[in-house]
């Protein structure tokens, strides 16, 4: 994985505040170079460092304000399978192989209860996946974020 600098860190910082910010605006207020700051968002796009802009775009705007995520036991024989049914499902915004009696837990969206039953049931029902457990996000208490990352260095 790439490994970010002083300098990647300062870009990321102020393009933290607004991502469309013009390279012209940028150079002004880091002191970098255009060429310089340019050179480094290609290389951060190019290595992955960047998420797709459509991260960005919230869930509820889409019509999908019901978050929550559901947690599926596998049949390890089949894990290869699981992962490509469940990342076919529109809904599932992330997938994640977390340490413990959780094999994957999917982080996914709905329009309302109903529709999260739908979606549920459609992971439940992808090749290799045994049984699943759901749990539903109330409230978003504190949004995603990296700033306080990148500040700390």
């Amino acid at each position: 994985m790439y490994r970010l600098d002083a300098t990647d860190r300062l870009l990321l910082t102020v393009l933290d505040d607004d991502p469309r910010m013009p390279t012209m605006t940028i150079a002004q207020r880091t002191g970098l170079a255009r060429g310089t700051i340019q050179a480094r968002l290609d290389r951060l796009t190019r290595e992955g460092v960047l998420r797709l802009a459509s991260s960005r775009v919230l869930p509820a705007a889409l019509g999908r304000g019901l978050a929550a995520n559901v947690a599926t036991e596998l049949d390890q024989h089949r894990l290869d399978d699981a992962i490509a049914a469940v990342s076919e499902i529109p809904e599932v915004l992330e997938c994640v192989a977390p340490a413990g009696g959780t094999d994957l837990l999917c982080r996914a969206v709905a329009k309302d209860p109903e529709d999260l039953y739908r979606v549920a049931e459609e992971i439940r029902l992808c090749p290799g996946i045994l049984r699943t457990s759901t749990s539903v996000f109330l409230r978003e208490v504190i949004p995603y974020r990296v700033a306080p990352l990148l500040r700390r260095g």
